[in-house]
């Protein structure tokens, strides 16, 4: 009732960047996005709504990824942010800091950045106490 559901990687591509494909500009998406070309932008899905990006060992992003599922075989010269889950298949190479709630490398792959490991949402809360000191 209070707990709060993970979201299902989508199963099926909504939309796809060819690999002839260069994209100068911010991209924003919700559903399956499969990126086989080249994005000189952000990549960012909408805020609450089921997202996967699939980067291809073709393609590559220079700016920000931030998504529920990402898979990602190509280049990211930029932040990569997954709220669910992130894979990094043998030949992707991340260049900037990896925020992940759940992580999953294949040989071969290369961060050059932090990884981060996202901390669920109980732990953020803050729960505040008042004292009362009983004499004033």
């Amino acid at each position: 009732m209070f707990g709060k559901r993970q979201s299902k990687p989508k199963n099926r591509i909504d939309a796809l960047i060819g690999a002839e494909t260069r994209i100068e500009g911010n991209i924003s998406f919700s559903g399956g996005l499969r990126v086989d070309g080249e994005v000189n932008g952000n990549i960012v899905a909408v805020p609450g709504k089921p997202s996967t990006l699939v980067l291809s060992e073709h393609g590559r992003v220079n700016g920000e990824i931030s998504a529920t599922h990402l898979m990602l075989n190509g280049v990211v010269d930029g932040p990569v942010r997954a709220a669910e889950y992130l894979e990094l298949q043998s030949k992707a190479r991340v260049t900037g800091n990896v925020h992940y709630k759940s992580l999953e490398i294949q040989l071969g792959a290369v961060v050059e950045g932090r990884l981060i490991h996202l901390a669920d949402a109980v732990s953020d809360k803050v729960v505040a106490f008042k004292l009362n000191s009983g004499a004033d």
